[in-house]
């Protein structure tokens, strides 16, 4: 199964847009403000069902286009952004992006570091923002995530991505059991893991499943996921750690 229809998977099992993903999305926009989405015409790019598009729509931009590679994900984001006429959400895939010029700003949250070419990606969404427009992706950082990448990673890469997708989700309830006991009972000054453990079993258990669901994921050191926008036609890069300390917020502007 391709990746995408891996995370189609993922996305039409949890197709809510719980409460808590708000706070979420506002960590990965850091230090992007809800008014900064205000008049804005948005690409989402890597939209999955739809959540951080209906954000930005909630937060006054004035048309939001999100595109997903899967069929699943697209129809989940259509259903979740219906009572916004100033949205339309696409099949398409990043590297297929023929938009020029067309957008102040583009988002993609938690989807570069999943592609096998980032750089092809990233030139596509750059193609489409107008002069003066700004990307912001959020990625994983190494950064804070270092016995992810040594321990979970290697199992990732040789089993669980590769197993059958019902299978690995039925398995992953059973690993989220003692990490959610762990989070109820012990206090932590992880502030990721303070963040979490105020979230329901199912939406811990899809955090867990995400991990373990891909073929592809980078964990990039500052370094490399500043260096991700360092392309001829971009200017003002500056990177930034989400207030939960987890991954890199790149940002960039068009020149």
């Amino acid at each position: 199964m391709a990746s995408e229809d891996r995370f189609g998977y993922e996305w039409r099992k949890y197709s809510t847009i719980l409460p808590e993903y708000e706070k979420q999305f506002q960590n990965w926009i850091t230090p992007f403000k809800p008014k900064d989405f205000n008049g804005y015409d948005i690409l989402d790019a890597g939209c999955g069902m739809g959540r951080n598009t209906y954000f930005a729509l909630k937060y006054g931009a004035k048309s939001v286009m999100g595109i997903d590679n899967d069929e699943g994900s697209v129809s989940a984001a259509q259903e979740n952004v219906a009572e916004f006429e100033n949205a339309l959400i696409n099949l398409k895939s990043i590297y297929e992006l023929d938009y020029k010029d067309e957008f102040d700003l583009v988002i993609s949250i938690g989807v570069i570091h999943h592609l096998e070419y980032p750089e092809l990606a990233i030139k596509k969404l750059i193609g489409a923002l107008r002069p003066g427009g700004v990307i912001l992706i959020w990625v994983y950082s190494l950064e804070g995530s270092e016995w992810i990448e040594k321990l979970v990673s290697p199992i990732r890469k040789k089993i669980t991505s590769k197993l059958p997708i019902s299978f690995l989700h039925h398995l992953t309830y059973v690993l989220s059991i003692p990490f959610f006991i762990y989070l109820t009972i012990f206090n932590t000054q992880n502030k990721y893991y303070q963040q979490i453990s105020q979230f329901s079993f199912d939406h811990l258990h899809s955090i867990i499943f995400d991990q373990l669901l891909p073929e592809i994921a980078h964990y990039w050191t500052k370094e490399e996921a500043c260096s991700l926008l360092k392309q001829s036609d971009l200017r003002e890069i500056s990177i930034h750690k989400p207030p939960n300390g987890m991954g890199w917020t790149v940002i960039g502007k068009k020149k």
